[in-house]
């Protein structure tokens, strides 16, 4: 008999971890071992019922899911992370992998594909769209000569955080208290983040980014 995958879920909203709770219930090799709605609870309850796959959200209230990513990468390697999310996979699928996650699928996919990447990724394989794989290609092949499709691809993954984060309205204050960084660097941040997007001045980077923002959750 085959073992039983052990699932655990992180996503900050409690519809979506009943769906997938109740959809990989339905799966005999699968089976749901813990859930959790921030980074904090997600490492608390993944040390407490070490499961065999992760599925994590991007975004998880003020924090990011990358982060996430990166602290299960060391602290539990054997745990294969699966990122479900709605952000575009052309700007965070990358991201993700590099971060440590094994799959990267987006919330609009068909249940079944959702299964399937989550056996993938137990299975020691890679779970991502054709889009996705030959993007990964393109970037082997070109190195360090490859272009970003958009300025915003350009932004580290901090970067990127902080220009989310503008975009939802919050102060330089707000973002520092968000993320535990000091005022002076996201400051900073700031100002790269506004000389990569080529903004002239602060309301022209708040517009893009809520712009930016209004894009991500309409898609």
């Amino acid at each position: 008999m085959t073992a039983t995958t052990r699932v655990f879920i992180v996503d900050d909203h409690p519809l979506v971890r009943e769906f997938l709770a109740t959809l990989i219930e339905q799966q005999p090799d699968l089976t749901i071992c813990g859930q959790a709605d921030d980074p904090r609870s997600a490492l608390t309850g993944i040390a407490a019922t070490d499961p065999d796959v992760a599925v994590v959200d991007l975004s998880l209230g003020e924090r990011s899911g990358l982060e996430l990513i990166r602290q299960l990468k060391t602290s539990h390697p054997r745990v294969a992370v699966l990122v479900l999310s709605m952000h575009d996979e052309d700007l965070y699928a990358l991201r993700a992998l590099r971060a440590g996650a094994r799959g990267y699928i987006m919330k609009r996919e068909a249940t079944g594909n959702v299964i399937l990447a989550i056996r993938r990724v137990r299975e020691g394989g890679i779970a991502v769209s054709e889009r996705v794989s030959e993007a990964l290609a393109e970037k082997l092949v070109r190195g360090a000569a490859a272009v970003a499709d958009s300025p915003v691809q350009a932004l580290s993954d901090r970067e990127l955080e902080v220009f989310r984060l503008v975009g939802e309205g919050r102060t330089t204050r707000q973002i520092a208290d968000a993320l535990h960084l000091s005022f002076k660097t996201v400051q900073a941040y700031y100002a790269r983040i506004k000389t990569k997007l080529g903004a002239d001045n602060a309301l022209e980077l708040l517009r893009d980014a809520i712009r930016w923002n209004e894009d991500q959750t309409g898609r």
